[in-house]
């Protein structure tokens, strides 16, 4: 029998904010379903065309230094048990669990759209975030290569960008990044979460393995461009020995910059992880709760501006303690250059010359 490959959510629970349908099975049979009926199908990963009217989205938080981003897709094929982003698939009336990783949209028009919105006259240029709402390189991205195409626009015009991924499919694109870096235009972030691999196929199963992404840091660095890592989420009492010892891998790999952020639970996936523990950590999903809503104010999670990112209390100093430590001992985070807005040009073509 073919190995099944796993899935993030152990459910796919419906969302009391929108009020989707809940749908309850119920039957004498259902006890003995799998040996009348046979195991269920495999969850098979589908693909919608979404054709939005913008491509940028803004925000104005205080707790990011970005202030646009795009996001080539919605949902997400690596499944994180732990992504924020999983309760925007509620406002399509579909799950934030396995909904999210298995019902997926891609947005062929993007560079297009992209193209479009920076020939405005009133455009005002400011670096470009990949890869804040859902991955920007997830296994899709290999057929359908928006995120390929939205580069090819930036490199164009000499627009500044970040990308963060979980995924070594970003050295496919060095070829576009590396000239784009040598002109100050493009840093890469690469998110490892755990070293211990059967840690990181249970909490992100279908992102490509920590030694894969690390080999990734090393290509991006050796091409001369500037890498961060990032160990987002940090989950107490499961990944939260392993600072330190991510701190020096990323390092060794080439990486030049580090940061860390607490795990947060907004919404529906405070539920969603709560199952996922209690599935696979059973153990100690008590106590892994407990340091959670102790970061968090008493509460699953922190919605607030400034204290969301960090976590407040003795657990969270120690955290940041630990790994500032661990970056000076390691040489991370001594300089982080800007990225340079003064070389762009507004693309050229029918939409630019419109104006």
């Amino acid at each position: 029998m073919a190995r099944r490959t796993p899935r993030g959510a152990t459910v796919n629970a419906t969302s009391a904010r929108f009020a989707l349908p809940q749908v309850m099975p119920d039957g004498d049979w259902l006890d003995m379903q799998d040996q009348v009926d046979g195991a269920p199908p495999p969850l098979r990963t589908s693909v919608t065309v979404e054709r939005p009217r913008t491509i940028l989205s803004r925000n104005s938080s205080p707790d990011v230094p970005f202030d646009r981003s795009i996001n080539p897709y919605r949902g997400c094929e690596h499944g994180c048990i732990y992504c924020f982003a999983r309760p925007s698939h509620a406002y399509h009336d579909l799950s934030p669990g396995l909904d999210f990783e298995s019902r997926l949209f891609a947005k062929p028009n993007a560079a297009e759209l992209l193209r479009g919105e920076l020939a405005r006259p009133g455009y005002r240029v400011a670096p470009i975030a990949l890869g804040t709402n859902t991955d920007p390189y997830q296994p899709i991205e290999g057929e359908w290569r928006i995120t390929r195409d939205i580069l090819g626009v930036l490199a164009e015009t000499n627009h500044p960008l970040a990308i963060t991924t979980k995924s070594d499919r970003v050295v496919r694109d060095i070829d576009i990044l590396a000239p784009m870096a040598a002109r100050g235009l493009a840093t890469v972030c690469v998110s490892i979460t755990s070293l211990d691999a059967r840690v990181a196929r249970t909490v992100e199963p279908r992102a490509p393995t920590p030694e894969r992404r690390l080999a990734a840091v090393a290509k991006l660095a050796a091409a001369g461009i500037p890498t961060y890592v990032s160990i987002a989420p940090v989950i107490p009492a499961i990944t939260d020995h392993e600072i330190e010892h991510l701190i020096a891998r990323a390092a060794e790999a080439g990486a030049r910059h580090a940061f860390f952020i607490p795990v947060r639970l907004p919404h529906e996936v405070a539920p969603l992880f709560r199952a996922w523990l209690d599935t696979h950590f059973p153990e100690r999903a008590g106590k892994v709760m407990a340091i959670i809503q102790s970061l968090r104010g008493g509460r699953d999670n922190d919605p607030d501006f400034f204290t969301r990112m960090r976590g407040q209390g003795p657990w969270a100093e120690l955290l940041r303690v630990r790994f500032h430590r661990a970056c000076r001992l390691h040489g991370l985070n001594r300089d982080r250059p800007p990225l340079d807005t003064g070389q762009f040009r507004p693309p050229s073509g029918p939409q630019g010359e419109l104006f």
